[in-house]
């Protein structure tokens, strides 16, 4: 179940699509801070991975196609911009790379969607909309090794781990796990995943939907070893906007109102469905 942080914009709902659905003050198409007017730009990084996005790859995208509307986050991506008032053809995706979509300063995007959590150090710099997904992060092993039998967070201690560099994953090994090995850094996750077939890490620590996809398409006879449990406080997705940009506002709204009507569970329920089967450690 998605637990939303809802915004209160109010205002009643709108079928006008020049002004959108979402029906609240200041959010009619025209109104709305924008890096191109009359264009929604939204940003995510290349490679695009399953279950987030789908499609075949085509070019300038790798592995999957965001603009197919197909997996996780490009269906909430155009679910939203639908809310806003823009049809598919008025949305433009950007390859926006992981580690500067939520730096300091100017964006090229109004919005990025790539499985940013949110943390209070981040929220300095950018602004993050309300979750629209809420995560637990994973172990991933080959099979066959001594770590895949892991049962508990003190069993993975003795491991060398790794994880892409500035993501919440990586902060999780080493603020919770604690590994006595320093864990291993990537610039990105292709690499990560190459590190664990090749033998240069005993796991890979990614979310959760992540380590589905790693297990049944990128490292052959690999396991999810098990996950963490968030709890009350736990990880959630954000798409990260520009500081200050009231845009935000109004993708809250449009968040709340696909919360309201279904639409945001029955695409988790689509993209995400073997989110469950993981063992989880204490």
């Amino acid at each position: 179940m998605i637990v939303l942080v809802l915004a209160g914009c109010g205002g009643s709902s709108s079928s006008n699509p020049s002004t959108g659905e979402t029906g609240a003050t200041g959010c009619e198409k025209a109104s709305l801070n924008l890096v191109n007017a009359g264009q929604l730009t939204v940003g995510t990084d290349n490679p695009a991975f399953p279950p987030w996005f789908g499609g075949s790859e085509k070019s300038p995208w790798k592995v999957s196609d965001p603009r197919s509307g197909q997996g996780f986050e490009s269906a909430v991506a155009y679910a939203v911009a639908r809310k806003l008032g823009f049809t598919k053809d008025e949305v433009k995706w950007i390859v926006v790379p992981f580690n500067t979509a939520y730096a300091p300063g100017p964006k090229k995007f109004d919005f990025d969607i790539n499985q940013i959590s949110y943390t209070p150090a981040r929220a300095k710099v950018v602004e993050f909309s309300d979750s629209y997904y809420n995560v637990n992060q994973a172990v991933v092993a080959r099979k066959g090794t001594k770590i895949a039998s892991a049962q508990s967070t003190a069993d993975l201690q003795q491991y060398k781990l790794g994880a892409q560099i500035g993501t919440t994953s990586y902060q999780y090994i080493k603020e919770f796990i604690k590994p006595s090995q320093q864990p291993a850094v990537f610039d990105t996750n292709d690499a990560a995943v190459a590190a664990l077939k090749n033998g240069q890490i005993d796991a890979l620590v990614v979310d959760l939907p992540t380590a589905f996809y790693v297990t049944a398409a990128q490292v052959p006879n690999s396991k999810i070893v098990g996950q963490f449990p968030t709890g009350n406080a736990g990880e959630r997705f954000g798409m990260v906007f520009q500081k200050d940009n009231k845009l935000v506002g109004c993708v809250n709204h449009a968040l709340n109102q696909l919360k309201a009507d279904g639409t945001l569970q029955k695409i988790q329920e689509k993209w995400l469905a073997k989110v469950g089967g993981a063992p989880i450690f204490h």
